[in-house]
């Protein structure tokens, strides 16, 4: 975005998007579509700068006639709102004509952006509730709507694409990206960086850990995985290659650690936000519920550094060259500030995205405490760099209602949770590896947060009720049903276990609320999001298609898919910590209950690491491996009693001493060969 012109109508749509956020009451219909408009002409506009003939190239014109014709979309809604209720939702020719242009441009810009899996998901999707549904049989088939019908739910209403995808979009999502764009804006990258230096450079792997470290606090600002990569990864990438590790494993450290970033709190680049509002839970608790979690997967990233580092033969650096730790904070404590802002006021019950707009100013006025103040321009770059990262995110999220449509009003939804259930046959382990697959799938043509919002609807109704179904069978065979819930049962037997087998989702839920605390079921219902949230991430970091991991792999100067199978490995925690969230109450139990699936977690994950890098201490033998297999199982599974536990973190501990032993023992023995 080089234009002035341009730069400076970017400046003045967010400071719209601001005031509309933080004082206007406007309608979300009226806001949601601006922001389409807007937006799809800047992304316009955007491609222009990049035909190198400027507008002498037909396609120049063309990318003017479609922002003029996403401007005229919004218009015509805005202008002529009143007059289709006016006519009781009867279309006329206009009608149509708009209908079918904005969604046509809903298709053609994430086309431009993330290429054709979007429009060709939408295209699939509208033919389906149109007259596809027709001629599939089973649990799909679908008798068809109207064109009316189908164009006044997708355009004119809430229900479609500008939905709540798209107020997402327009209030907590682009708050935060501008919130993130005035951090980097202020030094906070480098600042970040540096103190995660000073706090690792002394371990073992202490270059890795930088990595591990940098990339987690940036990545929950910026919550893309791919550019953190490139941001954190310039600097980390060398750093890492330098101290001795590879280049594929230095590239798949940074894509790991960058992709973990949208799973740590306070911001979790913005997804916090959007799983708030797709599930109704308060965003305190989320980030609440989330943050165990986080560190559990960033200490598995940091277990492979370290083991890796040991079986290099790496050691720490032990010179007191570098930086102290309070050099850097007396340099960067202002940096501190705008975080604590932003949970202070989320705390305090502001809404999240007026805490963003007081956050952004702490980010200027404390920069004012530094030695390099914002200035002005500064000011006026990092919102128009906020709203240039926020391009493909916005259009994206306008899309995707258009499909999630069609899932509600065609209960796609439901059938799609009658097909898994029929595959896994009652299993939630299956369920969840069906899922994983899907999210797989997904990711591959769609960024994280979109995947999340499509998997979510499909799935996160069938992952509830599986992950609550040992907890209502039991409030069941307690005894003491209300009348109501006894004569649901008798209606299926009066056995509870059958009755659960037989009766349909919805009677389920309404049972649930009546039997189950209301806590416990936000825990639950939180636990089926979180799973899809994390299981999303996997596309960042999971081959053939892994844009994380081949941002890493440009940096390192390495092979895009053996450094998309290290990411892989490195990452996966993102596979095994879900299972936690199914299987314990790491979300839905009290702190306590928590804290000890953490804590045996974390020895779990270790003893898994280790049988993935083969090595531990030093090489693992096969009857090592063996019992770490079992250790790693002890500790994990946790509907086991706690001695069970106790015998896994033996198991584990006694590993490790043994190869530290047998380490002091050969060095030993080497040092007079070397005298």
């Amino acid at each position: 975005m080089t234009s002035p012109w341009l730069r400076w109508s970017a400046f003045l749509f967010a400071l719209f998007h601001i005031y509309c956020n933080v004082f206007a009451s406007i309608s979300e219909l009226w806001l949601s579509a601006i922001h389409f408009g807007g937006f799809g002409a800047i992304c316009m506009f955007m491609a222009n700068e990049l035909l190198t003939d400027g507008k002498k190239s037909p396609q120049y014109w063309i990318n003017v006639v479609l922002a003029l014709l996403a401007i005229a979309a919004t218009a015509y809604l805005l202008l002529f709102e009143n007059a289709l209720y006016a006519r009781e939702t009867e279309f006329i020719a206009s009608d149509y004509m708009f209908s079918i242009i904005a969604i046509g441009l809903a298709m053609d810009f994430p086309r431009r952006t993330t290429g054709w899996f979007m429009p060709t998901l939408i295209a699939v999707s509208l033919s389906y509730i149109l007259f596809l549904g027709r001629y599939i049989g089973g649990v799909f088939a679908f008798p068809g709507l109207s064109l009316e019908t189908v164009m006044y739910r997708s355009y004119f209403t809430s229900e479609g694409m500008f939905g709540l995808t798209a107020n997402i979009s327009s209030t907590f999502v682009f708050m935060f990206i501008i919130f993130g764009a005035f951090l980097l804006k202020s030094g906070a990258g480098d600042f970040i960086v540096r103190l995660a230096n000073c706090l690792t450079r002394r371990l073992t792997g202490g270059a890795g850990l930088v990595s591990v470290v940098g990339s987690g606090l940036m990545g929950s600002v910026t919550g893309s995985a791919v550019a953190n990569t490139v941001s954190i990864g310039v600097i980390t990438i060398p750093m890492m290659k330098k101290s001795g590790f590879t280049p594929r494993f230095a590239a798949g450290v940074e894509a790991a650690a960058s992709t973990g970033g949208a799973l740590m709190p306070p911001v979790m680049g913005a997804g916090a936000f959007v799983l708030a509002s797709y599930t109704q839970i308060s965003y305190l608790t989320v980030i609440a519920a989330s943050a165990l979690p986080a560190l559990l997967y960033f200490l598995t990233v940091s277990y492979f550094v370290r083991i890796e580092a040991k079986r290099l033969g790496m050691t720490p650096v032990q010179d007191g060259k570098g930086e102290s730790v309070r050099t850097v904070l007396k340099e960067g404590w202002h940096f501190i500030i705008p975080l604590s802002v932003l949970i202070g006021f989320l705390i305090s019950g502001r809404t999240p995205t007026s805490s963003a707009a007081f956050a952004i100013l702490s980010v200027i006025a404390a920069s004012w405490l530094s030695s390099t103040p914002m200035k002005p321009q500064d000011i006026f770059d990092a919102v128009v760099d906020g709203v240039r990262n926020m391009v493909s995110t916005a259009l994206l999220l306008v899309a995707v209602g258009i499909v999630i449509n069609v899932v509600t009003t065609t209960g796609v939804g439901n059938a799609f949770s009658l097909m898994i259930v029929e595959w896994a046959q009652g299993s939630l382990l299956i369920t969840l590896v069906l899922v994983a697959l899907a999210s797989l799938v997904l990711g591959m043509g769609l960024p994280v947060t979109a995947s999340y919002i499509v998997l979510a609807t499909l799935s996160a109704p069938l992952i509830f009720d599986l992950i609550s179904q040992s907890q209502l069978l039991a409030a069941l065979q307690a005894g003491d049903l209300p009348s109501n819930v006894a004569a649901t049962l008798s209606l299926f037997g009066g056995d509870p276990v059958v009755a659960l087998q037989e009766m349909p989702m919805e009677m389920k839920q309404l049972i649930r609320q009546e039997m189950l605390p209301a806590e416990l079921l936000t825990g639950m219902l939180l636990s089926a999001h979180l799973i899809i949230f994390w299981l999303s991430q996997d596309s960042n970091v999971t081959p053939p298609v892994c844009l994380a991991s081949f941002a890493a792999a440009g940096i390192a100067g390495t092979k895009p898919i053996p450094t998309g199978l290290t990411s892989w490995k490195v990452a996966k925690g993102l596979y095994l910590v879900p299972i936690l969230f199914a299987y314990s109450p790491l979300i839905s139990g009290t702190w306590p209950e928590r804290i000890e699936v953490f804590l045996w977690a974390c020895m779990g994950l270790y003893a898994l690491a280790g049988l993935l890098q083969w090595h531990l201490e030093a090489r693992i033998t096969p009857a090592a491996a063996l019992a770490l297999l079992v250790s790693a199982f002890l500790l994990m599974w946790t509907p086991l009693p706690i001695y069970y536990h106790a015998l896994g973190a033996a198991l584990l501990v006694g590993i490790v001493f043994l190869q530290h032993q047998n380490n002091q023992l050969v060095t030993a023995v080497a040092k007079p060969q070397t005298t």
